[in-house]
């Protein structure tokens, strides 16, 4: 049943079906098989979604297109280009340390991308940046959305593996902060060598004048971030608060956002959130069948005996990640993945919480590697040009994240410091 249920899956995959579906219909081919009754596959995929941290995920991709509607993205972007942007390189950095702030409540790289992209690529194609470069740049930033907490993948992560979701934003914190500066060394270093942006620091505000534009805009990761780590509110709580505190500063305070604007806001979040909805209803009717089918313990085994050491099953794991990640989408591989994963991780006296950062970083990786890197999408339809043309500029951006990658592997304290901090080891 296993072999068929691959092997339908594959298929599925090679006709360009989506993969949501390509999971929904090999579950469906393998309950058929298991002579189950049908009523199994409605059962599992009610349970995959009866959980209530999940309820965060539509709240926050709402509070991330409010944020993009109602002008606080400008904001942050003339922030951060009030802190960086007066070297050379510094829109690209302005470009990087914008996403990181805007991925504080967002939650998702997607909208980090449209949010962001709209203002930056344009500024970065005027400031005489080639257009692939730009592209290649905001995609790359924008995966910051899914590693800074909080982030719409690791709330799949913890549901998944039955973590602490609150443990695993803070410990996102670090990661997410440590591949920002990594990838902000990089362009101002690349920049330098390309002798590109020696005029970036023109019709740059003041750092006063840009965060007393930005000050509400700033205080909203504040107010969410700190009432889940301060126990004020959960997680769940806290993407209800930030789409209040939007609503707040988008309609009273910024007034850039209108009662006629509600409706468009309210539609495209219902579509983001009923696709992510839905990969996960089926990742999890696949998830049940291949686990009554012995395969996690099975793959546990398997890599118990091959990979005999922390060293390796972390090296193979990130090499099998990345691959898995350029052809299926984060959320369905966070869920068909983590159960199988986190417990073998366990074994090597791995902490799960590290290796959750390690998995959602890692197929974070797949928004922004051919062939279906949703963020490559995003950032040419933003910059209006072929994803094929932004590949080449993308490579050193992948690498730098790769390294971060294995730095974030291989020195658990970036990850668990704080958390132990915070929460106690």
């Amino acid at each position: 049943m296993s072999l068929t249920i691959l092997v339908s899956m594959v298929l599925c995959f090679a006709l360009t079906i989506s993969v949501a579906v390509s999971i929904g219909l090999s579950a469906v081919i393998g309950i058929q098989m298991s002579n189950a009754h049908m009523l199994t596959s409605v059962k599992e995929m009610f349970n995959s979604l009866n959980k209530f941290p999940l309820a965060a995920i539509p709240f926050f991709i709402l509070a991330g297109n409010i944020m993009e509607t109602g002008g606080i993205s400008r904001r942050l972007v003339d922030f951060a280009k009030s802190i960086v942007g007066g070297v050379q390189g510094g829109l690209p950095m302005t470009c990087v340390l914008t996403c990181m702030i805007f991925a504080a409540v967002s939650g998702s790289s997607v909208a980090t991308t449209f949010a962001i992209g709209a203002i930056l690529i344009p500024a970065l194609i005027k400031h005489g940046y080639p257009t692939p470069f730009a592209a290649a740049l905001q995609a790359t930033s924008a995966e910051l959305g899914v590693i800074i907490p909080p982030s719409i993948p690791m709330i799949l992560y913890g549901v998944s593996a039955e973590v602490s979701i609150g443990e695993m934003f803070i410990a996102g914190i670090g990661p997410g902060i440590f591949i920002s500066a990594t990838l902000m060394l990089f362009v101002w270093v690349y920049c330098k060598f390309k002798g590109w942006g020696k005029q970036d620091g023109d019709d740059r505000l003041s750092v006063g004048r840009a965060t007393l534009k930005a000050a509400w805009a700033l205080l909203m990761p504040v107010i969410i971030l700190g009432g889940i780590y301060g126990g004020i509110f959960t997680p769940t709580e806290a993407s209800a608060v930030a789409v209040f505190y939007a609503l707040l500063v988008g309609m009273v305070i910024y007034r850039e956002i209108k009662l006629t604007d509600l409706m468009a806001i309210l539609r495209k979040s219902a579509i983001s959130s009923a696709v992510v909805m839905f990969i996960i209803a089926n990742a999890g009717m696949f998830a049940y069948l291949i686990t009554r089918a012995g395969v996690p313990d099975a793959i546990g085994r398997w890599l118990v005996e091959v990979l005999q050491s922390p060293g390796y099953f972390l090296l193979g794991v990130n090499v099998a990640l990345f691959i898995i990640g350029m052809f299926i989408e984060t959320s369905a591989a966070i869920i068909v993945l983590a159960p199988i994963l986190a417990p073998v991780a366990q074994h090597f006296g791995i902490d799960p919480i590290h290796f959750g950062l390690v998995m959602v970083v890692n197929l974070a990786l797949g928004m922004i590697t051919p062939p279906f890197g949703v963020n490559l999408f995003a950032a040419s339809t933003v910059a209006k040009i072929s994803v094929d043309r932004i590949v080449r500029d993308l490579i050193p951006f992948v690498l730098v994240v790769l390294g971060g990658l294995m730095v974030i592997s291989y020195v658990p304290v970036l990850s668990l410091g704080l958390r132990d901090l915070v929460y106690g080891p």
